[in-house]
């Protein structure tokens, strides 16, 4: 796939432009219990305008029913059936590997439990009671001896699975241990690896699909190591948010797999035309933004808005070879645009 060297532009604006929004949650539409600023509007407005939104998540700790009652109590309606969750992911996944109606050893929430049972799987809750698979899945409840009996069951020889390696998760109080982590303990107390299902991996763009019908999709996220390397896997174009996991900085310092196609702040960024950013062999414009990148340091003048500016900054770091890009000092540019 040809390495992404700028953000795209676009002459619709996004909502018209894509039939379907593979909108991701944690840090997009939401974090912890309340809506991110314009979330609720946007959405609204790009329903309007006839863009499917399906929400899309790692998270597989509730049911589908009771993330779309969430997003319905915060403004934004939603059946189940526009939810799909890493725990339907690697359900479909373990059902490819094992009989119906097989015992499957599960840890996570409530989520993870029903995606199996949609699947004809049976789940137990201890490695003593013949599981012929092993699952984790997020879960805000998780005990240490739930993580023991998964070691238990791994170390018999039973195949694991997981629904996402996502280390952190955002919340309402900042940055959390996310399934990932929990992953790791069981990893360290056996030695093993876990087929998993979730962003950025093909099971979960399959599920997508299946649930979704998505012709032209448009994946919406907030992180580089899920939402858009998963886009980036599934050749699909991606918008990527600011209102979650991934900063500015990280973003100009993305590796090729992690760069998306749109940026913006937040979800207003459906709404509108993308501009498109310019360069000429050794500067990158966008809007009134004009970035230079040489001598370890990259620069940035002009005046607009700041996601043009981001763009340009952008353009002109993916622009050199990756072990460049790595080491310029983006301060005084990052800086000037107050992100």
């Amino acid at each position: 796939m040809t390495h992404r060297t700028s953000p795209s532009g676009s002459d619709q604006p996004l909502d018209t432009a894509y039939d379907t929004a593979l909108l991701d949650l944690d840090g997009v539409v939401y974090t912890g219990g309340d809506a991110i600023a314009h979330a609720v509007d946007s959405l609204a407005a790009a329903g309007s305008d006839g863009m499917r939104l399906a929400y899309v998540t790692n998270n597989a700790a509730r049911t589908p029913e009771a993330v779309a009652e969430h997003l319905t109590r915060l403004g934004v309606p939603a059946d189940a059936e526009d939810v799909i969750t890493s725990a339907q992911a690697v359900a479909r996944l373990i059902a490819d590997h094992v009989p119906a109606g097989s015992k499957v050893l599960a840890v996570g929430g409530e989520g993870l439990f029903a995606a199996l049972r949609e699947r004809g799987l049976q789940p137990v809750e201890s490695a003593d009671d013949s599981p012929v698979a092993a699952v984790q899945g997020y879960g805000p409840e998780l005990r240490w001896s739930q993580l023991a009996e998964m070691a238990h069951a791994v170390n018999a020889g039973v195949p694991w699975f997981a629904s996402n390696t996502d280390l952190t998760i955002p919340s309402a109080r900042g940055i959390a241990p996310g399934n990932g982590a929990a992953v790791e303990v069981v990893r360290i107390a056996t030695g093993g690896s876990p087929q998993v299902a979730g962003k950025p991996l093909p099971p979960m763009h399959r599920e997508t699909v299946l649930r979704t019908g998505a012709k032209r999709p448009l994946v919406v996220g907030d992180r580089l190591d899920t939402d858009i390397e998963g886009a980036y896997a599934g050749g699909v174009d991606s918008l990527l948010v600011l209102t979650g996991v991934t900063k500015p900085a990280d973003l100009v310092a993305a590796a090729p797999h992690h760069r998306p196609t749109y940026v913006a702040a937040d979800l207003r960024g459906l709404l509108v035309a993308h501009p498109s950013v310019e360069w000429d062999g050794s500067r990158a414009t966008c809007g009134g933004w004009t970035a230079t990148a040489s001598g370890g340091s990259l620069d940035l003048t002009g005046s607009g808005e700041a996601a043009d500016g981001l763009r340009a900054v952008c353009c002109a770091a993916w622009s050199l070879a990756e072990s460049a890009s790595s080491d310029l000092d983006l301060s005084k540019a990052l800086a000037r645009l107050g992100l």
